[in-house]
């Protein structure tokens, strides 16, 4: 019986003892599962927390040293050194034009041509007259001398000699004036010949043949300017006088360099010729005139053009490229240098000149090292980067597209 009771109990003890132990491991693998899944979910917010940080794509360039050219820049109009304004020197039909508008002209060349048939038929009467009056004197001289012999003979009175001596110089007077005559007459003849006065380009005719002419005219013929050399004349602000001043009244030469509307061709190199006398007080600038010769005509009257002076040059001066300087409010203009371990570091600078591309740097740089010219706006003090331009391919150098690959590595 006991034997019995003891096999029954134990049966019982073992029925029971099997769904506890299903129970058991059924809740230890769910805790792993969420002990696993908590795992999972802590990791990835430790990583949303503390992602990897990538190098950053920019572009690097090395500071170097070069002369660097002290430039002020004004805008300036070409003037011609002589512009004439060709006109007649009498009334008259222009008979003839005799030049071709635009061409190049030389100093006596015949332009065109007045009537001069007035001018001859005069001349002729003016001879006439100086040939009568000539004679006139002749006989009156020769009177004269018949009369001091008689006067000395006491056969006249003195009076009678004193109107014939009046009469001698009278008509020695009159003489004086057919000969002016004359010559105002065949200067006339020579101003129906138009010639230019200058050597340089004529303009468009403004009086067509057979129009009457007169001295009053205000438009004239046409306009002869000078070419070769010619001038321009720009400006500057009263605060550049005095540099400019100094280097003046030093005989030195200060080049200028003409340059045409967008700055990207050069049209001549001259040299400053003077300053004006006084400042423009509604602008605060004054005036300056530079030489240019102009052997390829490549300036042209009232031309707009842009100026370049050259003050003086920075020699050995260290430069960098412009779009490295970096400029805050706080923290003034500043560079990022790169560090050995790849990592760039800001870097104050004082800015010297600024020339196209390129800023020479007067404090703050030496020469090599390396300094971020592009993606200079994402970066912060000690980040990391790498010089994009080296490891892009041909096909694929913009600084854009290596930094759209970097911020998709840097948030997956």
């Amino acid at each position: 019986m006991d034997n019995k009771t003891a096999s029954a109990n134990n049966n019982d003890a073992k029925g029971k003892h099997v769904p506890f132990n299903q129970k058991t491991r059924f809740w230890i693998a769910l805790l792993f599962v969420v002990l696993i899944i908590a795992g999972i979910q802590s990791y990835r917010a430790y990583k949303n927390r503390h992602p990897k940080v990538q190098p950053l794509p920019v572009v690097l360039a090395q500071t170097k040293t070069q002369d660097v050219p002290v430039y002020f820049f004004a805008l300036g109009n070409v003037t011609p050194t002589y512009s004439i304004t060709v006109r007649t020197q009498l009334n008259g039909i222009l008979m003839r034009v005799l030049f071709q508008e635009g061409q190049m002209v030389k100093a006596g060349d015949l332009l065109a041509e007045i009537d001069d048939r007035p001018y001859q038929a005069q001349l002729v009467e003016y001879e006439g007259q100086y040939a009568r009056d000539k004679a006139q004197l002749v006989n009156a001289s020769l009177d004269l001398q018949r009369y001091q012999t008689l006067w000395k003979q006491d056969s006249i009175s003195e009076q009678t000699l004193a109107t014939q001596q009046a009469l001698v110089q009278q008509l020695q007077g009159t003489l004086k004036l057919d000969e002016g005559l004359l010559q105002a007459t065949k200067v006339n003849l020579i101003y129906t010949k138009i010639t230019s006065p200058i050597d340089g380009r004529i303009g468009l005719r403004l009086v067509d043949p057979g129009n009457f002419v007169q001295t009053s005219d205000t438009n004239g013929i046409a306009i002869v300017n000078s070419l070769n050399p010619i001038t321009i004349i720009f400006t500057i602000p009263e605060d550049n006088i005095p540099p400019v001043l100094k280097r003046i009244n030093a005989h030195k030469t200060l080049q200028i360099e003409a340059f045409d509307r967008q700055q990207s061709k050069q049209l001549a190199v001259g040299k400053l010729l003077t300053i004006d006398n006084q400042i423009d007080t509604n602008t605060g600038t004054v005036k300056l005139k530079a030489e240019f010769q102009n052997d390829q005509n490549k300036l042209f009257p009232n031309q707009f053009v842009n100026i370049r002076l050259l003050l003086k040059t920075l020699h050995n001066a260290i430069v960098v490229p412009t779009a490295a300087i970096q400029r805050s409010s706080t923290k003034g203009n500043y560079v990022y240098v790169l560090n050995q371990d790849q990592t760039v570091s800001e870097k104050p600078v004082v800015v010297g000149v600024t020339l196209d591309d390129t800023t020479s740097i007067a404090s703050g740089l030496t020469i090599n090292q390396s300094v971020v010219v592009e993606g200079a706006d994402k970066l912060t003090d000690g980040a990391k980067v790498f010089d994009a331009s080296k490891q892009l391919s041909p096909s694929s150098t913009k600084l854009t597209q290596a930094a759209n690959r970097s911020k998709r590595h840097t948030y997956l």
